[in-house]
């Protein structure tokens, strides 16, 4: 034994069989689906822990925006470290689709990540806003259009000017373009707002209205409602 250690033939030993159906746990909503790091907007960094029926209530209330399902292909373009993966995953198999692993390497090359859009005939892309300028840039994006339906932006502040080159080729109606906000305690997404061409140059990262099942509050220092135009802090 190596060091002095124990050494373990799993294969040597007679472990009755291997089982022939599906595990018998039995799984509640306020059961933990999974911890996830935050970098601590909501005070200090920490895992935050998500149960199950966070994750059901978030596709549940976006569910009449979107109409996901088995014909839509998927990209998990993100780290599982970022909770839009949670998105992008569970989006996918909880609603029939194919989800589309992306290599490392191709998430860090537009070039070859365009390429992957085409060949997959992805129809619904999440990206961070940085990442999506990237592909905006990549020759030969506007030659042919791809089968996307939804481009979905998180993660970081949206400048709407920034999409003027391609909503400018293929406008803001296929794909839809939508800007969602949110933290990750509250399960990735908080907020749904469409992406159009009005919105050029206007304001800055527009997060819209709360998903249906939550509520949105702008308070100040001593958690009171503030006026219209004043400046406060988002609570959900």
């Amino acid at each position: 034994t190596p060091e002095g250690l124990p050494v373990l033939l799993l294969d040597a030993l007679d472990l009755g069989g291997e089982p022939e159906g599906n595990p018998d746990v039995e799984v509640h909503g306020e059961n933990l689906a999974y911890v996830i790091y935050t970098s601590g907007s909501t005070g200090r960094p920490k895992g935050a822990q998500l149960c199950h029926r966070n994750v059901a209530r978030l596709l549940d209330a976006t569910e009449h925006w979107f109409q996901f399902g088995a014909h839509d292909v998927w990209t998990m373009f993100h780290s599982y470290a970022f909770d839009f993966s949670v998105w992008e995953i569970f989006g996918a198999l909880c609603t029939g689709g194919q989800l589309v692993v992306v290599p490392y390497w191709v998430s860090r090359s537009p070039e070859d990540f365009l390429q992957l859009l085409r060949q997959r005939r992805v129809t619904v892309l999440n990206q961070t806003p940085s990442a999506f300028g990237q592909l905006m840039n990549v020759p030969g994006l506007y030659d042919e259009p791809l089968a996307l339906r939804a481009v979905i932006f998180g993660g970081e502040a949206l400048d709407p000017e920034r999409l003027r080159p391609w909503i400018d080729r293929w406008g803001d109606e296929a794909p839809r373009l939508i800007n969602m906000y949110g933290i990750t305690e509250t399960t990735v997404h908080a907020t749904y707002r469409p992406i159009t061409g009005q919105d050029l140059a206007g304001q800055r990262s527009p997060v819209g209205v709360a998903i249906p099942d939550l509520g949105l509050r702008v308070l100040d220092g001593a958690l009171n409602l503030v006026p219209v135009g004043v400046e406060g802090e988002l609570y959900v």
